[in-house]
Parts: structure tokens; sequence; C-alpha cells
């Protein structure tokens, strides 16, 4: 059997009724705070995410740059401790930071490449090797999802809070309530004959 319900009332938390309890009232305000520090800091806390990943990645998409390395040693095959059916391999490269000197350090390449082959790394500003900067659309997706990700964090702790607070004072109203049963109770079990 299913209860009626009747039909929604909004804002029904807020009106005057003259059997609405103190922990009524309180419990209204926890979970209006509740439901808008929920969506608005979840909301304050996706978008500044994402606007930080974003910039983050524009930034090193300006600041590295694709540099001329050459192999120092033969590149292994494929499966000699980099994975059968690899299309890249780890190999020995070297190149010129910034300020002239010589760096050396890992990189993929293709397999079999001898030494002396020319390969292009990314590096920094300071002349380390990085990987290849996000695409924009990559760039894009990435703050979408870490937005998202810490918009959903940020938004569980208040949600969680707030249900904490009301099921506490549930709790207390019920023990409110037993107590209140406890006086009236008696009273309507005295037999009169």
């Amino acid at each position: 059997m299913v209860a009626f319900r009747g039909p929604k009332v909004w804002l029904w938390r807020w009106r005057r009724n003259p059997l609405k309890r103190r922990a009524d009232r309180l419990e209204s305000w926890v979970v209006l705070v509740a439901w808008v520090l929920t969506v608005g800091g979840g909301l304050v806390a996706g978008l500044l995410s994402a606007d930080s990943v974003e910039s983050g990645l524009a930034r090193q998409r300006e600041e590295w740059r694709p540099v001329e390395a050459r192999l120092v040693e033969d590149a292994p095959e494929p499966g000699a401790g980099s994975g059968a059916g690899a299309e890249k391999v780890w190999a020995k490269v070297r190149w010129a930071a910034p300020d002239g000197s010589a760096r050396e350090g890992q990189a993929r390449v293709d397999p079999a490449d001898v030494m002396g082959t020319p390969v292009t790394v990314w590096t920094d500003a300071r002349g380390r090797l990085v990987t290849e900067p996000a695409g924009e659309a990559q760039a894009r997706l990435r703050a979408g999802l870490v937005g998202g990700l810490a918009g959903i964090f940020v938004a569980a702790v208040p949600f969680a809070g707030g249900r904490l607070v009301r099921g506490r004072l549930e709790r207390r109203r019920m023990d409110q309530w037993d107590e209140a049963w406890e006086r009236i109770a008696p009273l309507w079990e005295r037999k009169i004959w």
C-alpha cells in the first residue's frame, strides 16, 4: 500500500506553525545552510580547481619547448625490459640546456634506433626533461575532471555534516518524545470502573 503524501509544498520548513518546536526551526536552518554550502562550496571549489589546472597546463604549453636530442646508446629492442608490444622504448639521450650545458636523461624513442639518431624531447625553462605538454582540448578535459572531482569532494563535507547534525537532532527529538510519552502514558492507562 502506498501512503498519500499530498502536493509538494515549497519552503514548508519556514512556514508559521504553532506546533513548530525550536528543534524544528533549528533543523530548517541546518538544512538551508548545508545545501547552500554543498552547492555553493562545490561549485566554487570545482571552478577554482578547474581554472587552476587549466592555467597551469597553459603555462606549461608556453614554457616547455621541444629540443633536438641525440641517442647516447642504441635503443633496445621492444620486449627488452620495456614490455612486449610497446611502440616506444626508453633510451638514454643527450641534449643542450638553455645555458649551453650538456644534459643526459631517459626518453621514449623508436625501438632499434642507433646511437646518434636525432630525437625530439621536451624540456622546461631550466632544461630538464618533461613530458609533452597537454593540448588545449586535453587540458580542458583534465581541468574539467579535476574540477568535477574537487567539487564533489568539497561538497561532500557540508552535505555529510548536515546529515550528521540532522540525525542528531532527530535522535534528540525522539528522546524528548519518549520522555513526554513516559509522563503522559500512565494517565491514559488508568482504569475507571
